[in-house]
């Protein structure tokens, strides 16, 4: 089955293009050049951009280690269970040119680099251009090494639409079937750890692509992170601050207590396995599977003494330890007890850990900004330690508080577009955004100095009756906080209602001045979206809407249609009978039509404190639940600042007009990025 890239339906093996939309299924658009490329080639063969499908492929091959996929090294660096940068996982390097690339081009199985006489022998089906599986469908990109009984290495998917046995697995999760024992019962045991944490909350841990085995190899492919940096060397640059440091510290308990019930907290032991993806965020490389042998420590104290998780948690200091050893900073403030404790076992819960590495942030604390703050959205805030979505089975308990480092904005992107659809004559819809934007650099740290005002109107009234409203709408806005935003303040809640009661009444005197009445009274819904560094407030009037997205929540809607439906849910009414009213879609309140009496705007506020995509909506593209069905093909990569935003918004109206196209299609997309608070000294 090949599932289309564009609108996720399944197609036959054979078909070259898209039985519903008709995309192609041979061939994509090089994001460098535009270039058509086939889909299983790795290079664009116009630019050179890699634009393939790769994969990371841990191989168990039996007869050249250990059998059994996942197993950590043995050996150690000196520190107890923990393992160095490129002890543990083959850096095989790549040959210059990588197969597969045009024939004439392509290097034959035997082109290997030059393994070290110590190096135990690859097997020849293992060797680069060869092809992984039965199927002839993963090749290998790069010589790889045996090391400890297995093979890792980047492998190129030729058949990338193909949809695998554990993708399907996945798919079926999503919808609540679970997988049954003879589904799982063909893969190595690891598979089952990464089957298990795939979640849009976890985005630390890789995700699985597919996963085998059979008498002669174990196979599991997961994301390919080899180009991720290392976090040491982020830890070694002078320009990282203490904060930083400690916030990694952090995440890695967030982890251990992710990992520990699955036997996979040995991930966090090997120094190579930690990376850092593009926001500076931490997360794994790959998943091990071993239980954590410890040692009593050099002490007269009795077994006893000693809680068993103390024990537990003492290489994760020693892997801190060694951090600031191999990148040759100083150890700082009261972080040097919490070694000491973790090393003798003075430390015995994650929680206490927690806590202490709060009380390690307000030693450094600069100014008077809290380092680590209670979320503002206790509703709403991250469950770092679910494994799934359905069972709470690491929720977070009284002594675990969900904390958050604080956040300083470090990026504001935007793009916004609007389309009369497929069926109407003249487009209703307007937005307007206004930005001010400034970066001040300081010897060690950038500030980044942002304003921005995000305005989206859906009018409603006929021929100049709407299109009027919107616009009114959005220049009255504009021009009230043009005038009433101070820089050095963000807008009170009395400040946006006022700006919105404004619009309705300019809106409002145009009717009566124009003598509208019934259906011919213009108006027009409303969403509003403001940002000034890392705090933000939405208002809105009627059913255009916000979303946002991050990596840990997923998408949500974080405004509430006024229409009938939804008030008589409010009310207590189910929503299968709220809905079934033929007047549920009706507006309750929009701007203009009535006075000020007639509306009451909601107005929330929140802080950025995660890399997020904010998406602004009319009806026209919300409608039929759209973005929640396909947020994650369509959203969730705009969310990587590789990505293109305008392209992004391009995207998402040709998924209105090919879905919906009822209505006018208006988007806002708003890509703000963090980094933690560094506090600068300067």
């Amino acid at each position: 089955m090949l599932i289309c890239p564009e609108c996720q339906f399944e197609n036959p093996n054979g078909n070259n293009f898209c039985q519903k939309c008709g995309t192609s299924l041979t061939h994509k658009v090089c994001p460098q050049c535009s270039t058509d490329v086939s889909v299983d080639l790795l290079q664009c063969h116009n630019c050179g951009a890699e634009c393939g499908t790769v994969w990371w492929a841990i191989v168990g091959v039996e007869g050249t280690g250990d059998w059994g996929l996942g197993i950590g090294k043995e050996e150690s660096t000196g520190d107890e269970g923990v393992v160095g940068v490129g002890e543990n996982i083959p850096q095989s390097p790549m040959p210059d040119a990588q197969c597969p690339m045009p024939d004439t081009q392509c290097p034959m199985p035997d082109a290997q680099e030059p393994t070290p006489d110590n190096a135990p022998t690859l097997p020849p089906k293992l060797s680069i251009g060869t092809y992984l599986g039965k199927e002839q469908r993963y090749q290998f990109l790069a010589s790889p090494l045996v090391e400890n009984g297995e093979v890792s290495t980047r492998v190129l998917d030729r058949q990338p639409y193909q949809i695998s046995p554990i993708e399907a697995i996945l798919a079926n999760q999503k919808q609540g079937v679970m997988a049954s024992m003879n589904e799982i019962s063909g893969i190595p045991k690891i598979a089952e750890a990464y089957i298990a944490l795939q979640s849009p909350h976890h985005p630390e841990i890789p995700k699985i692509h597919d996963a085998w085995e059979d008498d002669e190899m174990q196979v599991v492919l997961i994301e390919d992170r080899s180009h991720w940096q290392y976090l040491l060397d982020a830890w070694k640059q002078e320009t990282t601050s203490s904060l930083q440091i400690l916030h990694w510290c952090y995440q890695m308990t967030q982890l251990w207590t992710l990992l520990e019930p699955l036997n996979c907290h040995y991930s966090l032991l090997d120094i190579s396995n930690l990376r850092l993806d593009e926001d500076q965020t931490l997360g794994l490389q790959r998943l091990y599977l071993q239980p954590i042998e410890t040692e009593l420590p050099d002490t007269t104290a009795t077994f006893e003494e000693f809680s068993a998780e103390a024990f537990i948690l003492r290489p994760l200091g020693r892997v801190w330890q060694q951090l600031f050893r191999s990148s040759q900073r100083t150890q700082f403030g009261s972080l040097i007890q919490v070694l000491e404790d973790l090393e003798q076992g003075n430390i015995p819960t994650i929680a206490q850990l927690r806590s202490r590495l709060q009380d390690v942030a307000t030693e450094l604390e600069v100014g008077s900004s809290p380092i680590f703050a209670e979320s503002v959205l206790p509703t709403a805030s991250p469950t770092f330690l679910q494994i799934d979505d359905s069972e709470d089975t690491l929720a977070r308990g009284d002594d675990l508080p969900t904390v958050v480092l604080s956040m300083q904005l470090s990026n504001l992107e935007d793009a916004g577009s609007t389309d009369v659809g497929r069926q109407r004559q003249h487009n209703e819809d307007c937005f307007g955004i206004v930005t001010k934007i400034e970066k001040v650099d300081l010897p060690k740290n950038r500030i980044l100095q942002a304003q921005g005002l995000y305005i989206l109107c859906d009018g409603m009234g006929g021929h100049a009756g709407g299109e009027v409203a919107s616009q009114l709408a959005v220049q009255t806005l504009r021009q009230y906080f043009q005038e009433n935003w101070d820089s050095n303040q963000f807008p009170s809640e009395s400040k946006i209602r006022e700006a919105v009661y404004l619009a309705n009444r300019v809106i409002y005197e145009k009717n009566q001045q124009d003598a509208r009445s019934g259906v011919g009274r213009m108006g027009t819904t409303l969403v509003m979206l403001l940002i000034q560094g890392n705090q933000a407030a939405v208002a809105h009037v009627g059913d255009s809407r916000l979303y946002r997205l991050t990596r840990k929540r997923g998408l949500e809607q974080l405004t509430l249609d006024h229409e009938v439906g939804q008030r008589e849910i409010s009310r207590g009414v189910e929503a299968s009978i709220a809905y079934a009213r033929p007047d549920a879609y009706q507006l309750t309140q929009a701007l203009g039509p009535r006075d000020d009496s007639a509306i009451n705007p909601d107005v929330e506020f929140f802080h950025i404190n995660e890399d997020s995509l904010f998406v602004l909506v009319s009806d026209g593209l919300s409608d039929n639940d759209l973005l929640e069905t396909h947020w994650q093909n369509h959203l969730l990569p705009l969310l990587s600042f590789t990505n293109n935003l305008e392209q992004g918004v391009t995207t998402l109206i040709d998924l209105a007009n090919q879905y919906n196209g009822h209505d006018n299609i208006t988007a806002i997309l708003i890509r703000a990025k963090v980094r933690p608070n560094t506090g600068s000294r300067e």
